[in-house]
């Protein structure tokens, strides 16, 4: 079964440069996590900052352009890994070695393949 891991963290513990120290140290953690999934990684990415997003809403029909993301949050998704597993349990097991920098959460949804 194939599962969607959606990163979630607070981004502005980053900062605005994308090669700080912090930075390069959570996409090292990421980088042994895809060494360590293998195969069972099927896609992921992480994302350019919530500033960067565009959200289309559709309301009564109506189609509107707005800057910004879906929704305003203290988490942003920052990123996602799509992963082969036998079942939840299997996936919840590989959702607790994604690395966050401090508080966060990673949502794990399985997906419809057809």
């Amino acid at each position: 079964m194939q599962y969607m891991l959606l990163i979630y963290e607070d981004e502005s513990g980053y900062g605005d440069q994308a090669d700080t120290p912090e930075m390069m140290a959570i996409i090292d953690k990421h980088m042994a996590l895809v060494g360590e999934l293998g195969d069972r990684q099927i896609d992921g990415a992480g994302l350019q900052p919530v500033i960067t997003a565009t959200t289309v809403r559709t309301s009564g029909g109506k189609q509107m352009v707005h800057d910004g993301p879906f929704a305003e949050t203290k988490e942003q998704l920052g990123g996602y890994y799509v992963i082969e597993a036998p079942d939840l349990d299997a996936a919840l097991a590989i959702a607790k070695k994604v690395p966050l920098r401090a508080d966060g959460a990673i949502e794990v949804r399985p997906l419809i393949v057809h």
